[in-house]
């Protein structure tokens, strides 16, 4: 989903029902019908309508209240529910100069297929395909954390006022992010960059 704020709000808030549940219920007249409904939403947005606030590379024309505005088109709630949330920034000349030293999209492929290998074999019994499945209980069980990796997420949690949610959500993207370096546990840098990807919230609809 392209400009996310333009999307109409109450098509927007009928998403949060299927990406917690993974199913959609339809009510008419005479029936119900409930269908399985497993999908990866991926959304992107401008920080306001100019595109330019928080950048050093122009400076944002719009006033406090319009980006508020803008921001609030998506709920938190909605946000919440996103596994990532990731600023990005325009690329500069000099980056595109050294594109020669980027991962290639050929090598990306064989780390990601190596981390999904990794989720088969790990729940080939519990008839899950990937970490983004985990329940609370599983979660306990295969992302656990060492003493200093509890405080650091503790800290987080209060710090950025996560919900329970996000705290789960937290701790599978640190899975992942073990996964994807080949540890069988969660160390304190995967858990550090799994956080990093839960403060945007906090920085644009801090109000909320």
């Amino acid at each position: 989903m392209d400009e996310l704020p333009e999307f109409n709000r109450n098509t927007l808030e009928s998403l949060r029902g299927p990406l917690e549940d993974r199913k959609i219920t339809i009510s008419r007249l005479n029936t119900t019908v409930t269908y399985p409904c497993e999908f990866m939403l991926i959304a992107s947005m401008n920080p306001c309508q100019c595109g330019y606030y928080g950048t050093q590379e122009k400076k944002c024309s719009c006033k406090p209240e319009q980006i508020e505005k803008y921001v609030n088109r998506i709920s938190g709630p909605l946000l919440d529910r996103f596994d990532i949330h990731i600023e990005v920034n325009p690329v500069e000349y000099k980056k595109i100069e050294e594109r020669e030293n980027n991962e290639t999209s050929k090598e990306i492929r064989e780390r990601v297929n190596q981390a999904r290998n990794i989720q088969l074999i790990r729940y080939q019994k519990y008839n899950l395909f990937s970490n983004a499945e985990l329940m609370p209980n599983q979660i306990e069980k295969f992302c656990k954390l060492n003493e200093q990796g509890e405080k650091m997420l503790k800290m987080a949690f209060e710090k950025l006022n996560l919900s329970m949610r996000a705290y789960h959500k937290v701790l599978k993207v640190a899975r992942t992010i073990a996964d994807l370096d080949k540890c069988h546990n969660i160390e304190e840098r995967h858990l550090a960059e799994a956080i990093q990807y839960r403060s945007l919230d906090r920085k644009y609809w801090y109000n909320k």
